[in-house]
């Protein structure tokens, strides 16, 4: 079983569901790549053996079900179309294979809602992976997911960002 280093630390209280599965669609993505496990045994090994269970003194959120799987399913089946839209906000001579592991899972899940899940606000989005870059590292990576994370949503979602742009800004996603 490979799960994202530090992954314990920073799982959410129990009852947050959608930001739980935006945790477990990153560690399920980090493991899929890193495992070469399928989507589907990933999937069910997080449901039936980690949501709402304690490992290792830490007890892991139950994520919402629905958008845990969907996330996952969607951003593996897209990878390498997120992965080309995600490089497209890269800096010259950057390549997602330079990226950490757990910045490209993070990337591909965060891309995967912005071009797959109008429902969820590009804004909240943002929020939520740059809120979870910072568990996993220092403000170097935040800030680096929050700029590629801002390009992606004002290309993907144009009109949206585009509205209300300097007041509805969360505060944390700077």
């Amino acid at each position: 079983m490979t799960a994202a280093p530090g992954a314990a630390e920073v799982n959410p209280p129990r009852g947050q569901g959608r930001s739980s599965a935006r945790l477990a669609c990153v560690q399920a993505l980090y493991q899929i790549e890193m495992s070469g496990q399928s989507v589907d045994e990933v999937i069910e090994e997080f449901l039936s053996h980690r949501a709402g269970h304690e490992i290792d003194g830490e007890r892991y959120a139950v994520p919402h079900r629905r958008h845990f799987e969907r996330t996952v399913r969607e951003a593996a089946a897209r990878a390498d179309e997120f992965d080309a839209l995600v490089a497209a906000t890269l800096a010259e001579r950057w390549s997602m294979e330079r990226l950490d592991a757990v910045v490209r899972a993070l990337l591909r899940a965060a891309t995967c809602e912005l071009a797959a899940c109008p429902d969820v606000p590009a804004r909240v989005v943002i929020n939520e992976y740059v809120e979870l870059a910072r568990a996993f590292f220092s403000e170097r990576e935040p800030a680096f997911v929050n700029g590629a994370l801002d390009s992606l949503a004002r290309r993907l979602r144009a009109a949206e960002m585009a509205d209300g742009a300097d007041h509805e800004r969360p505060a944390r996603a700077r």
